[in-house]
């Protein structure tokens, strides 16, 4: 019994990710119609930016982080 509940409950969460998801589903339109290229445009365009944002935000934390360093081994 305490198995078949588990198991309810992962099958049930396992459902409900796919319901939270942000991203924007290219599915609805017709293979090779405008819209579909558009927005799969879209979506390469946004992971695009976001990727080199997180690139960038990463590069300056760890500069910062060695710079604090050396001025901590300068004193």
């Amino acid at each position: 019994m305490r198995n078949l509940i588990l198991t309810v409950t992962l099958f049930c969460l396992n459902f409900n990710t796919y319901s939270f998801s942000n991203e924007i589903n290219c599915d609805e339109f017709k293979k090779f119609s405008i819209s579909h290229i558009t927005c799969k445009a879209n979506l390469m365009k946004n992971k695009t930016l976001s990727s080199g944002k997180n690139f960038l935000e990463d590069t300056k934390n760890y500069q910062n982080k060695k710079w604090s360093k050396e001025k901590v081994m300068e004193k």
